[in-house]
């Protein structure tokens, strides 16, 4: 990326002064002289990256193509300057051919990989709801091109901008999107999300598909939040997406967790009814209990946070209610059959969830596990 600038800061440069000197009183050998000397060497150098730009178009290569952009763009008015006149014009044409030719290639990239995104056939659902490695390979990339974005900022425009018109329009009153380069990678991202929404309908248990959801977007909005991206997409970005993630926790609590809480009764409700009715609502909770726990102690919760602000909400719409019952069953009524869980006990088992390991896969796992066959 440095030959560049040497050869023109240096080379060129230096040629084009010695021969304004040697052939001062004449501009015609000067600028004839300083053509032949330069012509092969620096038609083949400028030429350099429009080979480059015709090959390939490899979603990796847009990051090689935007430093050769910028290595030419930093010496191109040298390069004005230094092959000014009509003798050197086909160098400085190249030149400038050059620079649109990787502009060109950097675009058509872009939309490369958002081809990509959509494309992405893969069926098989991630374990546990976790992150699908789409997710990751995406925003990977998006972030990386972020840290480009002033030379983006040249490449793209509102005139080029491969953006769909549709999606130009419905941001136009959002100042954090105004920018080219801003409207481009939140276009990115708001591709993956579309994608992803398809693949969380592989999910057959739909509080599953919630949990999915709610892990990758966590992801993406982290993402966004700890990089560059944050800079050009805006704080109410995240603050929207971060909201939109707690709407996806929610409706997996309730899908998830709607039985259990539904097998007891009412908070604040002080009678449980006759001894046989307290047995048999303990033991609809238990099934109930039993039946979510199985179910998803391999699912999974890749961020720490997440995971405990899950838990603690679960647990606040379930401990509780659950307290009351028990103790209207133990104290006032003296119903111990079919007692298995103590209010204490609901928390050790909602502690095994979301690591992603089946109930055999861990100590801690493994003793809740051989509590629930007691």
């Amino acid at each position: 990326m440095n030959s560049v600038k040497i050869a023109v800061n240096t080379l060129f440069r230096g040629e084009r002064f010695l021969c304004d000197h040697v052939f001062s009183r004449s501009e015609r050998i000067r600028e004839s002289c300083f053509y032949e000397i330069t012509k092969e060497g620096a038609i083949t150098l400028f030429k350099f990256p429009e080979l480059v730009a015709k090959g390939k178009k490899d979603s990796d290569k847009i990051f090689i193509l935007m430093e050769l952009y910028d290595a030419n763009s930093d010496v191109l008015p040298e390069i004005e300057l230094i092959f000014d006149s009509v003798s050197t014009s086909v160098i400085r044409t190249q030149a400038q051919t050059s620079m649109t030719k990787l502009a060109d290639s950097i675009r058509d990239i872009l939309c490369e990989f958002e081809s990509t995104i959509q494309k992405d056939s893969s069926k098989n659902p991630t374990p546990g709801g976790g992150i699908h490695p789409l997710t990751q390979s995406a925003m990977s990339y998006i972030s990386s091109l972020g840290d480009y974005a002033s030379t983006l900022s040249d490449i793209l425009t509102v005139e080029n901008s491969p953006i769909p018109s549709s999606y130009m329009e419905t941001i136009a009153a959002d100042d954090a999107l105004s920018s080219p380069v801003a409207a481009q990678l939140g276009w990115l991202i708001l591709v993956l999300l579309c994608k992803l929404d398809t693949k969380a309908e592989v999910y057959r248990d739909v509080s599953l598909s919630y949990l999915f959801l709610a892990n990758n977007l966590n992801f993406i909005v982290k993402t966004v939040a700890t990089t560059n991206l944050k800079m050009l997409i805006g704080g109410e970005w995240v603050a929207n997406h971060r909201t939109k993630v707690k709407v996806y926790a929610t409706n997996y609590e309730a899908t998830a967790w709607n039985r259990v809480i539904k097998s007891l009764p009412e908070r604040g409700s002080e009678e449980v009814g006759s001894p046989e009715t307290a047995e048999e609502g303990l033991k609809r909770f238990n099934a109930a209990f039993e039946e979510a726990y199985r179910k998803q102690t391999s699912w999974r919760v890749e961020d720490g946070n997440l995971r405990d602000e899950l838990k603690v909400s679960i647990a606040r719409k379930i401990v509780p209610i659950y307290r009351e019952f028990y103790e209207g069953c133990i104290e006032r009524m003296n119903v111990n059959v079919g007692v298995r869980f103590s209010p204490d006990d609901l928390g050790n088992y909602l502690s095994d969830l979301f690591h992603g390991v089946s109930s055999s896969g861990s100590s801690s796992s493994s003793s809740s596990s051989s509590a629930l066959k007691r």
